[in-house]
């Protein structure tokens, strides 16, 4: 008599990672900071109008599609509540769509950057998305290097290649005829283009986050490699009210204002911003060259992908692009 033996396995043992829809381009509008709301609707509409030439560049730029297939394109937009909060919702928001709209452009996901650092900023107590990525970090040590440097999670700074020696002496009065020596870029070209990135300021109990740091947060986002224990992470919420509130934080962290968006996480994302945040996004490539992505969640987009005939890179940081028109 054949007899069946049960297997008996752990729940937890087999992580289901939830799957997200996928556009094939993010395309972000802008990201401005709350002193440039205060200058007023010109500001706005200034900004729209010399953002629109290149929002018509990226998406004709997408590249070609499988016979009979549209590109899903979704339009997003970040909003600093962060560091500070100069306005209310429903005092900005409404005259940002609206120099949107003149422009011939529609916003259709509205970000908050202070939901990049706590995922659910109504509920502080509750897990930081930054944290999160925070422990995702996996430094590549440069050639030569002896682990004298403390880790980034007890630092605060992450870089992309090899620092220059802490002690400095003379060689007059260095008997061991040590130099100094410049930083080094890992893997440079010829020449280095070095970079120290602070993530954090303050005490680890009440950390502010850096913006490149909160920039590659949402960065991830939008690519849709972000989980928390397998779920999806700021899930957009769609919002139908016409008014908007009085406090940030009666805002989920990314609002669906538009009903026919396709969706908010894309393969690619292009940000059409301001040159300077130049630095800042060179400071989110370097963070996001060294952030470790779940294997499956890197499959799901490969899978997807593939089937739908649209290339992929391979590297995370190679997703992202970016326009930094002049005078933006």
């Amino acid at each position: 008599m054949n007899q069946s033996a049960a297997v008996f396995r752990e729940t937890s043992a087999e992580p289901r990672t939830e799957s997200v829809p996928f556009s094939h381009l993010s395309l972000e509008l802008g990201h401005l900071y709350m002193e440039d709301f205060v200058e007023g609707p010109a500001r706005l509409r200034r900004h729209f109008t010399a953002v629109r030439p290149w929002v018509d560049a990226a998406r004709a730029g997408l590249g070609p599609l499988l016979a009979g297939r549209r590109p899903r394109i979704s339009t997003c937009f970040l909003i600093d509540d962060y560091f500070s909060r100069l306005s209310t919702p429903a005092e900005l928001i409404p005259p940002l769509l609206q120099a949107a709209a003149d422009a011939g452009l529609t916003i259709d996901y509205l970000a908050r950057e202070s939901g990049c650092a706590v995922a659910d900023p109504a509920h502080r107590d509750r897990a930081e998305l930054a944290e999160s990525v925070l422990h995702r970090l996996v430094e590549s040590p440069p050639p030569g290097s002896n682990g004298f440097r403390p880790p980034v999670s007890r630092t605060g700074w992450l870089t992309n290649g090899r620092r220059a020696p802490a002690q400095r002496t003379s060689a007059a009065l260095d008997s061991t005829g040590t130099v100094w020596q410049p930083p080094s870029e890992t893997g440079a070209r010829g020449h280095s283009v070095f970079m120290d990135v602070e993530l954090w300021n303050g005490p680890d109990d009440d950390r502010t986050w850096s913006c490149a740091f909160l920039a590659s947060v949402w960065q991830l986002v939008r690519l849709g490699l972000l989980r928390d224990n397998g779920r999806a992470v700021l899930t957009p919420t769609p919002w139908d009210d016409k008014d908007f509130p009085a406090e940030w934080d009666e805002l989920p962290p990314v609002l669906r204002l538009n009903p026919k968006a396709t969706p908010f996480t894309a393969y690619v994302t292009c940000s059409v911003l301001p040159a300077r945040f130049l630095p800042v996004e060179h400071a989110v490539r370097v963070i996001l060259d060294q952030v470790h992505v779940e294997a499956q969640t890197l499959l799901q987009v490969t899978e997807r992908s593939e089937a739908e005939g649209f290339a992929v890179p391979a590297g995370v940081v190679d997703r992202t692009s970016y326009v930094f028109p002049p005078g933006l």
